[in-house]
């Protein structure tokens, strides 16, 4: 019998495909970093053929790592970044751009123009989102009014649009399946989430023909096979969902009031409310947080642009660092009493403030300042924005409770010195599983939940296992201090920037 599952896990930096065995352990792993484009400043393009070759060359490199047989592969889960747009030619394939990437602000002004007309509530109460040009809905439009013909082709029923999940998994089929599921839909501002279909009135407001939309599937769903030519073999491919959505099933947050934020370029926190949509009035989202058999959990989510992306900037941009782990021993380093804030808001700022005009800024320099001092303020800037996020739920849905604990995941949740201080200063437990890879694991769980051989939703959250717990250490005076000097620096930046 097929036992082992596929994981394609496209995200912002790097593509991975992993192997997972009987028990959903991962076995084997191939990753492939991925180019970044920036053709002005906040612009941020991915090339969609980089993209493809490093999911093909990814599966079957993991496939050989794993050292077994394509026939025992169960099937194949998709999870991806979210937002990111890619429109391309139905009888070629070919994209006619490259993919718009989720953290793109090129469109920050047809947003500003549709807010100003007064027509935010209205695509709130629909889709449970903000008008922002982080989703699909405006990147869509940009690419069929600045690419020249591609409106016209659009209108003609020429062109295909899709999250990467679509993209891919058009590829994959041979073009034979133009789909996606629930979770990628609802980050689009086309997709209505209490009724779970595209809706006309917003296509009209977009100025997207129907025609581009992909079908919308369950999270565990049939999605057709991959073309033989590709794998020298038929996979089964049986589930999709946008990366934060996965990582909130392969955390195992099934229950009403379960949290979890995913530590990576960027965090994302999806509080779990059940299946009624709850509607924030704290410039939160609401969103799809699965889909199975037709039934849609919903969740609050609050997304942070700047977060893994702030260690990058330090090795990258300061060149302070050569090596991510550098920086927490710069951070432990640090002089306790020197205390400097950096507000990241190198692409905007994102929930709870919503403010794309936003930029970049360092608080509290003095002569003493240093490398370590700024790296310490770089990891203690997750924390602080987590912590905006996590008061923002709880005043959206009190019978969420006070008592959350916070599981994590990602690659800056490696960092002992982030988690004790996000511990420290949220003044909850933080939980780190053992299994890391939580993106990819729900979406080879999704998979293998179609394919009959994974537990239930009960069964596989049992089989969650603890590797470490960080319990807040910090004294209550030194917490409302340095909250206090963040949200000082937070206001300057958004006051000094208009």
């Amino acid at each position: 019998m097929p036992s082992y599952l596929v994981a394609i896990d496209q995200g912002t930096t790097s593509t991975r495909a992993i192997v997972f065995d009987q028990s959903l352990a991962p076995i084997a792993t191939s990753q492939i970093e991925l180019r970044q484009i920036f053709p002005k400043s906040g612009w941020v393009e991915h090339d969609p053929e980089d993209i493809w070759y490093a999911v093909r060359e990814t599966v079957r490199s993991a496939i050989h790592k794993a050292n077994i047989s394509p026939r025992h592969i169960a099937g194949i889960g998709i999870t991806n970044q979210r937002e990111t747009t890619v429109i391309w030619e139905r009888d070629t394939g070919r994209p006619i751009h490259n993919a718009i990437v989720w953290q793109d602000r090129r469109t920050a002004d047809i947003c500003a123009n549709m807010r100003r007309s007064g027509h935010e509530p209205a695509i709130s109460a629909k889709t449970g989102l903000l008008l922002d040009s982080y989703f699909s809905g405006t990147k869509i439009r940009w690419l069929l009014d600045n690419v020249p013909g591609a409106r016209a082709a659009a209108d003609a029923g020429k062109l295909a649009f899709g999250t990467i999940d679509t993209f891919l998994l058009w590829r994959l089929t041979g073009g034979k399946v133009h789909a996606t599921d629930a979770t990628n839909a609802s980050r689009t501002l086309l997709y209505d989430i209490h009724k779970g279909t595209w809706d006309p009135d917003l296509l009209r407001l977009f100025q997207v023909p129907a025609s581009l939309l992909p079908e919308v599937k369950d999270s565990a769903a049939d999605f057709g096979e991959t073309d033989r030519d590709l794998f020298n073999h038929r996979f089964r491919i049986l589930g999709i969902a946008g990366d934060q959505q996965a990582a909130t099933v392969g955390q195992g947050c099934f229950r009403p009031g379960m949290m979890k934020s995913t530590y990576g370029t960027g965090c994302f926190a999806l509080l779990n409310t059940g299946d009624k949509p709850v509607m924030s009035t704290n410039r939160l989202l609401t969103t799809v947080a699965y889909q199975l058999k037709g039934k849609r959990t919903y969740a609050i989510e609050g997304a942070i642009f700047v977060a893994g992306a702030a260690v990058q900037w330090l090795r990258d941009g300061l060149k302070s660092i050569k090596q991510a782990p550098e920086s927490d021993l710069q951070a432990a380093k640090a002089d306790p009493q020197d205390r400097v804030y950096l507000v990241p808001a190198f692409v905007g700022l994102g929930a709870p403030w919503w403010d794309p005009d936003a930029r970049g800024a360092l608080y509290g320099l003095s002569r003493k300042t240093g490398p370590n001092e700024i790296a310490r303020a770089a990891l203690e800037s997750v924390g602080y924005q987590t912590r905006d996020l996590l008061d923002a739920m709880r005043a959206d849905w009190p019978d969420g409770g006070t008592n959350m604990v916070l599981r994590v995941d990602g690659g800056l949740t490696v960092s002992d010195w982030t988690m004790q201080f996000l511990s420290d200063i949220l003044a909850a437990p933080v939980d780190r599983p053992v299994i890391m890879e939580t993106t990819a694991l729900g979406a080879a769980y999704l998979a293998g939940l179609k394919a009959g051989i994974c537990p239930d939703l009960d069964g596989f959250a049992a089989s969650w296992r603890l590797d470490r717990r960080f319990q807040p250490l910090m004294d209550v005076t030194e917490r409302r201090a340095k909250l206090a000097g963040w949200q000082d620096a937070v206001q300057r930046t958004l006051t000094s920037q208009g």
